[in-house]
C-alpha cells in the first residue's frame, strides 16, 4: 500500500502509531510531504531517530521541506533507483529515502512526481535566534527546468503530484499568521507551481507545509492525516 503524511518535523510518535494500527510492512510505502525533520542538524540525536525509523515496518518516501538539509548536499547521501526513479538514500539506511525533484515514480500502477522546498516564512525569527535555515531550501532554476522538461516528456499528464507548498492560487490564506508581514514572503515557488498546475493533466495533488488539513479541487493539505493513495 502508499500512504501519505503531512510534516512531521522529527516526531514520529504518530507514524509509529499508524504503522501499528494499519500492520503495514517494508513492502508499504509512506510518504512524507516535506519537512520530515531527519536532515535538520545532522548530529547524533538525528542518527539515533534514523536508525530508529529504519526499523519501522514501512519504507519512507520523504519529499524534501524548508526545514531541512538537501540530501544531495549530504556526502552520505548516494543516488539510487527506486520505483522507476531517482532517490537519496544513505547506505546504513536503506528505508529511508528522499524523493529527488522531477522525478517520477510508479506507485501501485501510478505516476507520481516529487516536487519539494519552500520558502520559510520564519526567516527572520531562525537567523535572528541562530537557528538553521538552508539558502537552498527552494527548488533553483536547475530543478526548475528539470521538473518542465521532465513533464514535457510526460506531455504534461501524471497520476498525482507530491509537493511540499502548493500552487498559488490554493494557498490558504484563511491560516495564515497575520503576525507576518506577507509582503516580504517570498512566493516565487507557488507562483512558479501555479504555472506547472495550469498545464498539468493529473488525478490528485498532495501537499504539506501549511499545517492545514483541507481540500480544494483536487489538491489536497495534509498534516496529521494518513491517507491511502487512491
Amino acid at each position: 500500500m502508499i500512504y501519505i503524511t503531512g510534516d512531521t518535523h522529527g516526531d514520529f510518535k504518530r507514524v509509529i502509531a499508524f504503522c501499528d494500527f494499519v500492520r503495514s510492512s517494508k513492502d508499504d510505502t509512506l510518504v512524507i510531504l516535506g519537512d520530515v525533520g531527519i536532515n535538520y542538524r545532522y548530529d547524533k540525536n538525528e542518527y539515533n531517530r534514523k536508525r530508529a525509523l529504519n526499523k519501522l515496518p514501512v519504507t519512507l518516501l520523504c519529499i524534501h521541506g524548508n526545514h531541512e538539509m538537501r540530501p544531495e548536499s549530504i556526502k552520505s547521501y548516494k543516488e539510487i533507483q527506486w520505483s522507476g526513479g531517482t532517490v537519496y538514500a544513505q547506505e546504513e539506511f536503506p528505508a529511508l529515502l528522499f524523493a529527488k525533484d522531477g522525478e517520477i515514480y510508479e506507485l501501485d500502477g501510478k505516476r507520481c512526481i516529487a516536487i519539494g522546498g519552500a520558502y520559510s516564512v520564519d526567516k527572520p525569527y531562525r537567523l535572528a535566534h541562530g537557528w538553521n535555515w538552508f539558502a537552498d531550501e527552494q527548488p533553483s532554476d536547475e530543478i526548475k527546468q528539470r521538473v518542465e522538461e521532465r513533464l514535457t516528456a510526460e506531455n504534461w499528464q501524471v497520476d498525482a503530484v507530491f509537493s511540499h507548498t502548493c500552487p498559488f492560487k490554493y494557498m490558504p490564506i484563511e491560516i495564515f499568521d497575520r503576525s507576518i508581514d506577507q509582503d516580504i514572503v517570498d512566493n516565487s515557488t507557488e507562483h512558479w507551481l501555479d504555472t506547472i498546475e495550469g498545464k498539468l493533466d493529473y488525478k490528485h495533488w498532495y501537499c504539506g507545509h501549511f499545517h492545514t488539513e483541507k481540500l480544494i479541487d483536487k489538491v489536497r493539505f495534509m498534516f496529521n492525516d494518513f491517507i491511502s493513495m487512491r
